[in-house]
């Protein structure tokens, strides 16, 4: 027998519950009541789909969320329908949501339109129940409304969110001399909704690479370092044909970068550059960097190498002697990294695709490998099915539990799971049936 959550609300006397009214799917119309949860044993496991706007998997058309506990996760036999039943998460376009780590709450900066930028924070109740919890803030004011943040490894204290605007250069003979890159970060108290600090600073590159027509063009994804007193920036490095200040589309890739700032003033830039990877760090809407073991292991994407996880030490500069090549560690070739996420053993999901990729309906097929970052190992998860229409551009969001990741796999468009990697183990787990609908995909858990 399937159970098929419904959209009933649940109890508020209940403090702690796994979930959620339940119905048989058939011709059996008996509910049964909710089970306790004990939060020794369960988490919360928030699924979020992106809804069609005009084409499949542009996931233009808004986004919806809906928890299970991780019992139910992990059950086969239950069915969950986030695009019938859910809770719409307030944004223009695909929401950038990011969760507690113990998956109570979620926390949502919308994304474009008149909301763009506000601040929202929900806590799970399960189902589509997500209660707003705190007030509201809009940090519109100081990095616009479509801003890219990212929820600091602080234990859910701080949220961060950055921008960057350029402008060409010129001497007193109108000849093109640099491109000024001026980076502006906000960081935000989750607990209190309230702003913390502000602050905009110029970012130069080499004086050679300025000359030449390099500029950074586009930054996200900050990270806290173990120490706790630098904010590293993932950055996009674009290129002018400095004869003419056309976009050089044709160019030598540089190694790979990073802005490095004092946290937490947010003063004092410097740029690293990596003599391993080449290519951009900004990642794309999933977290790109994490703190692990005293240091930050970024990935890189766009590297003619193929996709590279990175190191950072303690001392804030890229530990050259830490090679991770993902296309030497899967066999394959032009590996590109959309998300990843190592559990406290070192263990990674990553997703990927690579040249080899069949073009789907959205884009090129993606896949999801097993990664190690001590051994600096890769395989891809087999036991994960695998379609031209598995999408994963856009993906977002790993739950961690312990030594276990969850994820989800649909097909635009299609019906699929949620899988439970262990990654000690690597046994892979098929969990809950996804319901999805026309056009629509899944971007992750939370």
């Amino acid at each position: 027998m399937k159970r098929t959550f419904l959209n009933l609300k649940t109890l508020a006397t209940l403090v702690l519950t796994a979930g959620l009214i339940t119905a048989c799917s058939s011709d059996d119309d008996t509910i049964t009541p909710p089970d306790t949860v004990d939060p020794e044993e369960t988490r919360w496991i928030t699924v979020a789909g992106a809804k069609m706007g005009d084409n499949p998997g542009d996931g233009n058309g808004g986004t919806l969320i809906y928890s299970v506990s991780s019992e139910d996760a992990k059950d086969p036999t239950v069915s969950i329908e986030p695009f019938q039943n859910g809770f719409i998460a307030p944004s223009n376009r695909t929401a950038r949501l990011q969760s507690s780590e113990d998956g109570n709450t979620i926390f949502n900066i919308s994304y474009a339109g008149d909301t763009g930028g506000n601040y929202t924070k929900y806590t799970v109740e399960g189902g589509q129940v997500f209660t707003p919890t705190g007030s509201e803030v809009s940090i519109a004011p100081y990095v616009g409304t479509a801003p890219r943040w990212i929820k600091l490894f602080d234990g859910d204290k701080t949220g961060a969110a950055v921008y960057v605007t350029t402008e060409h250069e010129f001497d007193e003979n109108d000849n093109y001399t640099r491109t000024e890159a001026t980076i502006g970060v906000v960081t935000l108290d989750l607990v209190n909704s309230s702003i913390i600090e502000f602050q905009e600073n110029s970012v130069a590159l080499s004086a050679e690479e300025e000359a030449n027509g390099y500029y950074i063009s586009r930054i996200d994804m900050p990270t806290l370092n173990a120490a706790g007193d630098k904010l590293y920036i993932g950055a996009r490095l674009s290129k002018v044909n400095p004869a003419t200040t056309e976009n050089d589309s044709d160019y030598e890739i540089l190694g790979s970068k990073t802005i490095v700032l004092d946290y937490p003033s947010l003063l004092n830039p410097t740029v690293i550059t990596s003599a391993v990877g080449h290519g951009n760090t900004n990642g794309y809407r999933s977290i790109n960097s994490f703190e692990y073991n005293g240091s930050v292991y970024q990935a890189n994407q766009g590297d003619p190498e193929g996709s590279y996880i990175l190191k950072i030490d303690a001392d804030n500069e890229y530990d050259d002697s830490y090679q991770f090549n993902l296309d030497d560690a899967l066999g394959i070739d032009g590996a590109y990294i959309l998300a990843w996420r190592p559990a406290a053993n070192g263990k990674a999901v990553i997703a990927y695709r690579h040249d080899g990729s069949a073009e789907g309906v959205a884009g090129a097929q993606g896949f999801f490998a097993l990664a190690d970052l001590n051994a600096k190992t890769a395989q891809k998860i087999e036991a994960i099915p695998y379609d031209p229409d598995f999408y994963l551009f856009q993906y977002q969001g790993f739950v961690v539990d312990g030594t276990e990741i969850y994820l989800t796999q649909a097909p635009v468009g299609q019906n699929g799971n949620i899988y439970i990697v262990d990654t000690e183990t690597g046994e892979v787990t098929k969990g809950a049936e996804l319901v999805n609908v026309a056009g629509s995909h899944f971007i992750g858990t939370f």
